[in-house]
């Protein structure tokens, strides 16, 4: 049998978190809702045991009751926030909007499901229980997608897990997992969402280390290394914003980069601005770089290359993304090449080790990124 790869490819990127478009008036027949929990039943599961129990509420007291308790935890807050935010040209606004509108509909769905597992976690801090439901809880959304149907994983209502076990009757022994509300969905045309590339988010051989292709192996200057570092930080976007544009700013943390100061004619971030980057090793000594600003989108990210625009010695880029629970996450990216640098010097001299002193020198590279973002963090908290 052939599996028809881009039907599944599409289902599992469109399989939304629906809030706003569960239609609460179409009723949802027991066998679809069935037929969802034996396909996610075949799941993976810890010894192959059937240790995954389903509860499908429709009792209109029970999801009104369910409701409230959601109410209390986030569901208020939400609606809250939504209210703080109407009119506001805020990131976060319309994942408030739609999650203050589940809170005010809750009680009205046609379904509530709520996956639980026999056993209790043991708060090791491993995924224990964990790790033989949640795909399964995953397979159930998709199967709902894939007829037509939506829900959203939601978690909040756990914080009221006595209050939970006393409404449905859950033994002790037995641990909720999440809540889905389950409706028909009002048009099936979902997208998938904006998604960082997996070229950006995925390390090979080590946390951090990318690669623009390949790697091949070993790895090469031609596959494009680089790294990157993360922090979240409890500031405002603009404060994270200005501290990055600050060119001067690292080189009161970093052990290499010493200092920079902008070209004549410019004061300031801009795209096309150039600056002079100057730089320590011993076993360099001292060097300047021309830097040119090829990434200037604010408060989103700043970056610029070096060398040469169009064929850079290496391209160093800060990202800044807004948490939804406040503050800001903060990445610090760094590629090597296309172009020559002070390195290519050193694989010349050395070509069979090239690989080698790539991984040493991107190690150097990411302790002082660490260093920088830790410092920012420290100064904008």
């Amino acid at each position: 049998m052939k599996i028809d790869t881009a039907t599944v490819d599409l289902a599992l990127t469109t399989t939304r978190a629906v809030r706003r478009r569960l239609d609460l008036e179409r009723p949802v027949d027991d066998q679809i809702i069935l037929d969802c929990i034996d396909i996610a039943e075949q799941a993976p599961t810890g010894g192959n045991q059937t240790s995954r129990r389903w509860i499908v509420v429709r009792d209109p007291e029970i999801k009104q009751k369910l409701a409230q308790l959601y109410h209390d935890v986030v569901g208020g807050f939400m609606i809250e926030a939504r209210d703080r935010l109407e009119g506001a040209d805020h990131p976060s606004a319309p994942v408030v909007r739609s999650a203050a509108h589940l809170a005010e509909h809750l009680a009205e769905v046609p379904v509530i499901v709520i996956p639980t597992i026999v056993g209790r976690h043991d708060g090791s801090g491993a995924p224990g229980l964990f790790d033989s439901v949640i795909q399964s809880g995953w397979s159930f959304c998709v199967a709902l997608r894939a007829r037509g149907l939506g829900t959203a994983w939601t978690t909040a209502i756990l914080a009221k897990g006595s209050e939970l076990k006393e409404l449905l009757g859950i033994p002790d022994e037995i641990t909720e997992i999440a809540m889905f509300p389950v409706a028909w969905t009002k048009g099936t045309d979902f997208r998938p969402a904006r998604r960082t590339p997996a070229r950006e988010i995925t390390f090979f051989d080590g946390y951090g280390r990318t690669y623009e292709s390949g790697p091949g192996t070993p790895a090469r200057m031609a596959d494009g290394p680089g790294v990157v570092v993360e922090t979240d930080i409890a500031a405002q976007l603009d404060d994270v914003w200005a501290a990055i544009t600050d060119i001067d700013l690292p080189a009161r943390f970093s052990d290499e980069f010493t200092g920079a100061t902008w070209d004549d004619g410019f004061d300031g971030p801009a795209l096309g601005a150039t600056f002079t980057g100057r730089n320590y090793l011993e076993v360099m000594g001292d060097w300047e770089v021309p830097c040119f600003v090829d990434v200037c989108q604010e408060p989103v990210a700043f970056g610029w290359c070096t060398s040469d625009p169009d064929n850079p010695g290496a391209r160093w880029r800060f990202e800044v993304q807004p948490l939804m629970g406040g503050g800001t996450r903060l990445l610090y990216r760094l590629l090597l090449g296309p172009g020559p640098s002070g390195l290519n010097t050193f694989i010349e001299q050395n070509p069979d080790k090239e690989h080698r002193i790539i991984a040493n020198r991107l190690r150097v590279h990411r302790a002082n990124m660490q260093r920088v973002i830790d410092g920012i963090k420290a100064q904008v908290e």
